[in-house]
């Protein structure tokens, strides 16, 4: 490829070295925007291990090993059979993505505003009622995984519903919540409990599955405590704690890129 851009440089045919070029910049975007789909989450290591096994092929064929090579050539012959079934919920999630806006996230700036304005009051409301909750927002790590047990809702996040989620009437109001682009999807699903030794051991079931899916995945979780009221925040296997009102708030704005957004629309209006 490098070798072909600068013979068309050589040669002044500029409109196929235009063409390399932006074919160049095509593959690196797919390639980029693939690993951001499936960062933070399981499938990082099932792809490592399938290029293990496209490396042990290729040795397998350069030293001799003729069974192994017979037998892995089975597998490299089906190998993007293999992506579509082992990534199926990565694929139809970017593809969705993508049919929504190629370039762009999913919800606006005022969306998101109001997304995390009804957060923040759900959270506080929760807090004052001493009523536990676990509200995972998932990012970019695919939650589909999580969802199994769950109950279909895929509303809009609002302090009412949130609310009428978690009430002890309601029969969806164990397990966690689960957000994606701005909604609320599923409600009522279990998270993996984290086996961290630094955890505080006044800390129950609630923080550890809100810290265990923290650790697996980019989601960011919000829990309140049934016990103490207590609201606290989770990301990246990390946990902190007594959070109010407005500590969150700004916790989410920078989680979520909303401050450099914001930032961003001041600079363009000057």
């Amino acid at each position: 490829m490098i070798a072909n851009i600068f013979d068309f440089t050589i040669s002044g045919n500029w409109m196929e070295f235009v063409v390399a070029i932006a074919d160049l910049l095509i593959v690196w975007y797919v390639v980029y925007r693939t690993l951001l789909l499936i960062k933070g989450t399981k499938a990082v290591q099932v792809l490592f291990g399938l290029i293990l096994i496209i490396i042990a092929f290729g040795l397998s064929k350069f030293i001799g090993l003729t069974t192994l090579n017979w037998i892995l050539n089975y597998f490299v012959s089906s190998f993007i059979f293999i992506l579509i079934v082992v990534f199926q919920h990565d694929i139809r999630r970017g593809l969705s993505r993508v049919g929504r806006n190629p370039f762009f996230q999913g919800i606006s700036t005022l969306e998101e505003v109001f997304f995390i304005e009804e957060l923040v009051k759900a959270a506080t409301a929760l807090s004052s009622k001493r009523l536990g909750a676990l509200v995972v927002i998932e990012r970019e790590a695919n939650l589909a995984d999580y969802t199994e047990e769950g109950t279909h809702v895929d509303a809009k996040t609002t302090k009412e519903l949130i609310l009428s989620i978690l009430h002890p009437t309601s029969p969806i109001h164990d397990g966690a919540i689960l957000v994606q682009d701005g909604r609320i999807a599923y409600a009522g699903c279990f998270l993996p409990l984290s086996t961290s030794t630094r955890l505080s051991r006044e800390l129950g079931t609630r923080h550890r599955a809100g810290l265990g899916i923290s650790e697996e995945t980019d989601a960011l979780v919000i829990i309140v405590s049934e016990e103490t009221g207590k609201i606290s925040f989770a990301m990246d296997g990390k946990i902190t704690r007594d959070l109010d009102a407005n500590t969150l708030k700004k916790v989410l704005q920078n989680t979520l890129g909303l401050s450099s957004k914001k930032d961003k629309t001041k600079k363009a209006a000057k």
